[in-house]
C-alpha cells in the first residue's frame, strides 16, 4: 500500500511540475506599436505641426506684404536705372501683388485657426480627436484657396528674374 502511494504522490508532483511550466493564461508583451488611439493623435500633431511651419513660411510674404513688394521693385528699379529691358519682371510682379491682395483674407482666416486651435492645446498636442481632425482639414483647404487664388504668381515671377539673370548675364562669365 504504502508503495502505491507513493507512486500516486510522485505522479501527481510530476503532472503538477509539468502544468506549472506552462502558463495558464495568455501575457503578450506590447510591443514597439502603440495603441491606434496613440498613433491618431500622433499623426494628427505631426500634421498640425507642419501646418504650422508652413503658414509661418506664407506669413513672410502675407505679414508685411508691402516690404516684401518693394524689395523685388528696388531690384527692378535698379535693373531699369541700368537700361534693362524689365517688362516681363514688371508685370510678373504686378500679377504677383494682385494675387497676395486676392488672397489675404484667406491668409488672414488661417490665423484665426490657429488661435483658436480647437482640438490642439497649447504646444500642439491633441485633446479632442474630432475637433482636431477637423482643424487639419480645414487648415489643409485654406491652404489649397491660397494656392489656387495665387495662380503660380510667384513662381511666374521667379521664373521671370531668372529668365532676366539668363539673358543679362555679364559677357566674360562662363556658363
Amino acid at each position: 500500500m504504502k508503495n502505491m502511494f507513493k507512486k500516486t504522490i510522485l505522479a501527481a508532483l510530476a503532472a503538477a511540475l509539468v502544468f506549472a511550466a506552462f502558463p495558464m493564461t495568455h501575457v503578450f508583451a506590447q510591443g514597439e506599436n502603440p495603441p491606434k488611439g496613440e498613433l491618431i493623435n500622433k499623426k494628427l500633431e505631426q500634421i498640425w505641426a507642419c501646418q504650422l511651419n508652413n503658414l509661418e513660411r506664407l506669413g513672410k510674404a502675407f505679414n508685411d506684404m508691402d516690404a516684401h513688394i518693394a524689395r523685388f521693385q528696388a531690384r527692378i528699379d535698379k535693373a531699369a536705372e541700368n537700361g534693362k529691358d524689365v517688362t516681363s519682371l514688371q508685370a510678373a510682379l504686378d500679377a504677383y501683388e494682385s494675387a497676395l491682395k486676392a488672397a489675404q483674407p484667406t491668409y488672414n482666416s488661417m490665423n484665426g485657426i490657429v488661435n483658436s486651435h480647437q482640438g490642439f492645446d497649447e504646444n500642439g498636442k491633441v485633446t479632442d480627436v474630432e475637433k482636431a481632425i477637423a482643424t487639419v482639414q480645414e487648415m489643409r483647404a485654406k491652404r489649397q484657396e491660397i494656392r489656387s487664388s495665387m495662380g503660380g504668381a510667384f513662381k511666374a515671377l521667379r521664373e521671370a528674374m531668372k529668365a532676366f539673370r539668363e539673358a543679362n548675364k555679364p559677357a566674360g562669365e562662363l556658363k
